[in-house]
């Protein structure tokens, strides 16, 4: 593999560009750069307005992006697609539904990666239905990668909202955190390869 394209890699809430997932897809990625920023994922519109910055300085690259979204990150990356040049989009147990699934973990909160605590209020969860999407059948090329084992989300919410849409790849059991990544760099690394 070149490093002639870019890589973005999003993380989850309670995580960090610098966690161990992030580490892990970086590390099967060599020697392609993947960017994983650390950004307040918990806080929808300063994500956006953050994540929104990044793609305005690849932007004069000019080079075909591929962007990984894991969990929250997968929400971001698929509103973000909708308003930049994106090649391809990725999206690793996506929480596409966050104001269905927050409100029950809503209240303190420990991100671990950064060594944090917030509060994450009702206002904050409520907020996130301004990113999302009423349809996606509009031509974004989109690979999901599901556990279907995932606790926190069921997985076929993703799975029904992009059938027909874009490729879904099931893995039988696993979890939220995913316990697939082997193969999820795999098929990235593939993806990439096409893109070439």
């Amino acid at each position: 593999m070149g490093s002639d394209k870019v890589i973005l890699y999003l993380h989850g809430l309670n995580s960090a560009g610098s966690s161990g997932k992030a580490t892990v897809f970086r590390s099967g990625m060599e020697p392609v750069d993947v960017l994983s920023p650390t950004y307040p994922a918990h806080r929808p519109a300063l994500a956006v307005r953050y994540l929104s910055g990044v793609f305005e300085r690849l932007l004069p690259l000019q080079e075909p992006l591929l962007l990984v979204g894991s969990s929250m990150g997968g929400f971001y990356g698929q509103h973000l697609a909708r308003h930049f040049p994106l090649d391809h989009l990725v999206m690793i147990n996506p929480a596409l539904r966050p104001w269905d699934l927050l409100p029950q973990v809503a209240g303190w909160q420990y991100n671990e990666a950064l060594d944090e605590r917030y509060i994450l209020s009702a206002q904050d969860i409520e907020s996130t239905r301004q990113f999302a999407l009423e349809g996606v059948d509009d031509g974004i090329a989109t690979t999901l990668l599901l556990d279907k084992g995932d606790e926190l989300i069921d997985y076929r919410i993703a799975e029904s909202i992009y059938a027909g849409i874009g490729r879904v790849e099931l893995f039988d059991g696993g979890s939220h955190a995913f316990e697939y990544m082997d193969e999820a760099v795999k098929i990235v690394a593939g993806i990439y390869e096409r893109l070439r």
